[in-house]
């Protein structure tokens, strides 16, 4: 290795530096103390995490556009995301359940699906470093859900969690809503750490999305989503990421069940044919 990508090598670093800043917001937090306390060092923890996922699409984008990508950013970015989408959100879901602290077998069964969640997340990094090229017409879908976007369910919970928007609403009861993030949190946490580890193909969204010639209509919905995410981005979030985790499982085993029903039965030994 003689020449490193300064730029896409910095942009993946920052990417690092966000993870770490994701964790170093987390440890502030304080069980003991009042929500208004905590809240804030919550919605800092989740938004440094989605400051990692913004730094590490732009390095990759960078890296293609300057023709620099290499096999030293390839792993490069693999250590830099184990940090910010496996052991920051990891860290942060620790945190997310403060309310269960006092029962120690729950808290110890919390801190168990968080050391599964960081390890499924670093065995997905592998899997797709050992799986992926460099070329980037093999980059249309993944196999499992991607680590940023599990982190990104994570954070999104967390945002909510230390957003004061959500305290204003009137229809929701903020106690209600506390309790309510912690348990989802815990349940869905582990539900997103198997599908990293899965073959569940996910769809590569920003290159459906913003790539190629579309439709008119398709830049309508385009532009409604982003006005939805402005209004009531707290929840909309929440909704995208949990949306984009769960509902491709399920599309998955919808597809493979019709397919099974469609498919032709295999004909057994034929009695009535002549021997």
């Amino acid at each position: 290795m003689k020449k490193i990508a300064i730029i896409p090598t910095l942009l993946t670093l920052g990417n690092a530096v966000c993870g770490l800043a994701a964790m170093a917001c987390a440890s502030k937090i304080d069980s003991a103390a009042s929500a208004a306390d905590s809240d804030p060092y919550f919605a800092w923890s989740g938004w440094m995490i989605m400051a990692a996922m913004i730094f590490d699409a732009l390095d990759g984008y960078v890296a293609r556009l300057s023709k620099s990508a290499s096999d030293f950013g390839l792993q490069l970015d693999s250590l830099c995301d184990a940090i910010s989408f496996g052991a920051a959100p990891a860290f942060l879901l620790l945190r997310l359940g403060p309310g269960w602290q006092p029962v120690p077998r729950l808290h110890q069964a919390l801190a168990v699906i968080a050391a599964l969640y960081m390890v499924c997340a670093i065995l997905r990094l592998a899997r797709f470093n050992i799986e992926t090229t460099l070329e980037p017409t093999n980059q249309k879908r993944f196999r499992g859900l991607p680590s940023p976007a599990a982190a990104g369910c994570v954070a999104s919970l967390a945002i909510l969690r230390g957003s004061e928007q959500y305290q204003k609403w009137p229809a929701l009861n903020p106690e209600l809503t506390r309790s309510a993030i912690e348990i989802w949190a815990t349940l869905g946490a582990l539900s997103v750490a198997l599908l990293m580890v899965s073959r569940v193909p996910y769809p590569h969204l920003t290159k459906q999305i913003l790539r190629g010639r579309r439709p008119f209509r398709h830049v309508v919905q385009v532009i409604i989503a982003v006005c939805v995410i402005v209004l009531i981005w707290e929840l909309a979030l929440v909704l995208l990421f949990w949306m984009y985790a769960l509902m491709m499982p399920l599309r998955y085993l919808w597809a493979r069940a019709l397919h099974r029903a469609t498919s032709p039965p295999l004909t057994g030994w034929d009695d009535s044919a002549p021997r």
